[in-house]
């Protein structure tokens, strides 16, 4: 069995490699400050109360290496671990959401724990696209993540990729995000891709360079969602920063829709996407389309 290597899903990062010291995360104020870079929709949200009360997001990320980047989600510039960001960009979303996190590296068992459970994933696992997925050998980390997002006990946000291509493709190094794959055909999980802005109507947003596409499979197609990453106002680009959106959104969900299943709540996400706010919307780049939590959240039920 070969074990594919780990690949975070990073582009364009500002001031890589910088050496230095912050703390291990920023406390969230009793009130959220809705930034520039977020929907204005998430501020909607948390006027109604919801605010991820009674869920849980495992981000799953590195929080122990070396490398480290600077950036600026609105609370002054600091100088990061990947996992620390993503950790950190979710928790504005959803600031009264439990956040755990758990090291890429460790290859131990995710636990779930009571209530709706949500786990971001800003990573990859690639390997030689000369392989087939059965000649692939998961930790136990990876295995429960999958299995989780087979049998639909957790919403399961795998950020797309970065190498330009549809999801399940070869990329320029000859390698394949084994990840992706493993994850297609689930019923709980969303592949997020990202948008150079958030799109409105009048101004509609196209997907960002570096973002990788749903592609013409349609089980990736209607698992896809894209959310706007504008680098120009975080100095922070890639997919690894479109996926805790969507974290932070299937949270909101679940602090209204309390009882639902986390495929309920991966369902009502995608159902609700919009096209109209797209460039040239068209599956096989969008999947379903710009993530819409106002939508998402009209209705008085889900099923």
């Amino acid at each position: 069995m070969i074990s594919p290597f780990r690949y975070l899903a990073i582009a364009a990062l500002a001031a890589l490699g910088v050496l230095g010291s912050v703390p291990a995360s920023v406390a969230q104020t009793a009130t959220p400050v809705l930034r520039s870079w977020m929907s204005p929709d998430i501020g909607d949200a948390w006027t109604q109360g919801y605010k991820g009360q009674r869920t849980t997001i495992t981000v799953v990320d590195d929080f122990s290496s070396g490398n480290r980047f600077t950036g600026n989600l609105g609370t002054g510039s600091l100088l990061y671990r990947h996992g620390e960001w993503t950790r950190l960009e979710v928790s504005m979303i959803a600031p009264l959401a439990t956040i755990r996190s758990q090291s890429f590296y460790s290859g131990t068992t995710v636990n779930l724990a009571a209530g709706l459970n949500v786990l971001n994933l800003s990573y990859g696992m690639y390997a030689k696209g000369t392989y087939s997925l059965n000649q692939l050998g998961w930790s136990a980390q990876e295995s429960s993540i999958i299995n989780y997002a087979r049998n639909g006990r957790a919403v399961v946000v795998k950020a797309a990729g970065n190498d330009g291509i549809a999801i399940g493709s070869t990329n320029a190094a000859g390698n394949k995000d084994f990840f992706n794959l493993a994850l297609v055909g689930t019923q709980s999980a969303i592949y997020v891709g990202a948008l150079t802005t958030n799109g409105t109507v009048s101004n509609p947003a196209s997907l960002a360079s570096y973002s990788n596409r749903a592609g013409t499979n349609t089980a990736v197609q209607s698992h896809f969602l894209v959310v706007g990453v504008d680098s120009s106002k975080t100095g922070l680009a890639g997919t690894s920063f479109a996926a805790p959106i969507i974290s932070g959104y299937a949270s909101i969900l679940g602090s209204k829709f309390t009882s639902a299943t986390p495929t309920q709540i991966t369902n009502q996400l995608l159902n609700t996407a919009r096209k109209d706010t797209l460039l040239n919307y068209n599956a096989a780049t969008y999947g379903m389309g710009e993530a819409s939590l106002s939508r998402a959240l009209a209705p008085l039920t889900i099923r």
